[in-house]
């Protein structure tokens, strides 16, 4: 039986363990931008009709120059990158899979489902020979670890020979763009995912993108089917890719947040080791503790089952939030001497 993953965002578990008000407590716990991108108005018949073709291509040929790759290059809109994740294992005969840890668990989770040897590797050079597949988070979450473009090129390409494909999970690239290799996917044996969700702070809407070679997109778009992702989400964010000032600015906003907590976790002498612009990891030697006691003041960041010394925080929406991590922080660590 395949244990259940442990997520961040699960704070109606954390209410109902130690109280309060959902909207009372600061949740920290995700990847998820806490502003989300201005809404455009929606006419009634998105709400109404099935999306047509048209609203399809449109929103995929400003999803294409957003994520900076060829206008001809294939690209498959999805009800959220989860749902590709589900799928990927399913694209060739169970074998060996090598994915590079630790990093965000659903991925050994629905190779494993699927039948598949799951190998976790630390790097390119250790991945197995036998391994057709091999999956790398980049920038990876939760530490930020990054890959270099040319050796994920290099790496796409010995899988091929093997008869593979590399699996390259880009939720978080949107405020690292110099770290993508989406440009590089339609020519080769690759698969690029992209999250919707995360940098545009809209997790809910659920939508996802693969950028990969004609073959294989084909293939996963034949499998989701017609209808895949709805009309007022492709609305969304065809809109959000082209809002070029509205998108400077909201960067603008995220880099201001990060640099905040980034202060707030070295004034409460929190050992920051990782991260990216949308979280950061931090290391403590009692971790779990410093969780719990920050659970009973309603404040709700990622632990790790696999890392009882990490911490995963995430950015607060304004001075306010941060001010009261910093001062439930600093009350810890009071509390501790």
């Amino acid at each position: 039986m395949i244990k259940p993953v442990e997520h961040g965002g699960a704070l109606d578990r954390a209410v109902a363990r130690y109280g309060g008000k959902a909207q009372d407590w600061l949740d920290l716990s995700t990847g998820i931008n806490p502003e989300h991108f201005p809404l455009p108005a929606l006419g009634e018949a998105l709400w109404n009709r099935l999306p047509d073709e048209g609203l399809f291509q449109r929103t995929l040929e400003t999803a294409r120059l957003y994520y900076g790759i060829a206008e001809t290059a294939p690209i498959v809109a999805a009800p959220g990158t989860q749902a590709l994740i589900q799928l990927v294992p399913t694209l060739l005969p169970a074998s060996t899979v090598a994915i590079m840890g630790p990093t965000y668990q659903e991925y050994g989770a629905s190779f494993q489902a699927a039948g598949w040897n799951v190998v976790e590797c630390r790097g390119p050079d250790d991945i197995p020979d036998e391994a057709r597949v091999a999956v790398v988070v980049n920038p990876n979450n939760p530490d930020g670890r990054v890959i270099a473009r040319k050796d994920l090129v290099e790496l796409a390409q010995r899988l091929g020979a093997r008869g593979g494909f590399l699996v390259v999970d880009e939720a978080f690239a949107d405020a690292h763009h110099h770290v993508s290799v989406a440009a590089e996917a339609a020519s080769l044996p690759m698969i690029v995912l992209k999250s919707f969700g995360k940098f545009f702070g809209l997790a809910g809407l659920r939508l996802g993108f693969m950028i990969s070679n004609p073959l294989i997109a084909e293939r996963v778009k034949q499998r989701l089917g017609p209808w895949a992702v709805s009309g007022p989400a492709l609305a969304i964010a065809g809109q959000a890719f082209k809002s070029r000032t509205e998108l400077t600015d909201f960067r603008a906003r995220i880099d201001l947040r990060r640099l905040g907590l980034s202060g707030v976790l070295e004034r409460s002498g929190l050992k920051e080791i990782g991260g990216v612009a949308l979280f950061s990891l931090v290391e403590h030697p009692d971790a779990y503790a410093v969780h719990e006691e920050l659970c009973k003041r309603h404040i709700l960041v990622r632990k790790f089952s696999y890392a009882p010394e990490w911490l995963r925080i995430g950015l607060a929406l304004d001075d306010a939030g941060l001010r009261r991590l910093e001062e439930a922080l600093e009350t810890i660590s009071r509390l501790k001497t």
